[in-house]
Formats: C-alpha cells, structure tokens, sequence
C-alpha cells in the first residue's frame, strides 16, 4: 500500500535520477567523445659498433693529449669523440690533402700480438 508521502518521496527521487542522467554523461560516452592525443614519433638512435684497433703508443698518448687540453678549455670529451671528430676533419678533405695525411702514417702490423 502506498501512501501520500511514498509516492510524492517516489516521483521526487525518480525526477533527481532523470536529471543527473541527463547532465553528467555515462563514462563511456565520455570516453568516446575524447580526441585522440597525437604523440610524436620517436627518433630511432643511429646504430653503433663496437670496434677495436692497433695503432703506435706515440699517436694513442695523443688521444689523451687531446683530451686534456679540451678539458682545459672547459669542454670534457671521451676518446670516442676525440676519434670521431678526427674522422670528420679528414672527411673534408679533398683527395690530395687525405693523399698527404695518409702517407705521413708508420704502416703498423695489424691484428693481436700472439700469446707467448
């Protein structure tokens, strides 16, 4: 049996379910409207290899050479980059200067010296 009081609470309750329906949108229709977030694409990093070779004590002793006097002028660098750059200085060059810059080498014996 329902009285005055319970349908009049009733119909009150039912209008307040109707009107936050009606104001707040359901998650997943929230989720749906949302525009999707276009992320950059990444920069893959260039490959690198790992390398080792034979060269006289004198012209490795300048590899730390190098090193100290860009460290002296504030700017602390690894072997790597001080070899890098030295093949990027003779990638300039023309055919004649690398000519010139190769021939004042020592020809060194390569490869590992035999275990004794």
């Amino acid at each position: 049996m329902t009285t005055k009081k319970t349908a009049v609470t009733t119909q009150k309750a039912t209008e307040k379910k109707e009107l936050v329906e009606k104001t707040v949108p359901a998650p997943a229709k929230a989720a749906a409207k949302k525009p999707k977030k276009e992320h950059p694409k990444k920069e893959h990093k260039e490959k690198v290899v790992r390398d080792s070779f034979t060269m006289p004590q004198d012209e490795y002793q300048k590899i730390s050479e190098i090193k100290e006097a860009c460290l002296k002028a504030g700017l602390p660098v690894k072997k790597s980059e001080v070899l890098r750059a030295g093949l990027k200085a003779l990638g300039t060059m023309n055919a004649a200067q690398l000519k010139r810059a190769l021939a004042g080498l020592e020809k060194i014996k390569t490869g590992r010296p035999k275990k004794r």
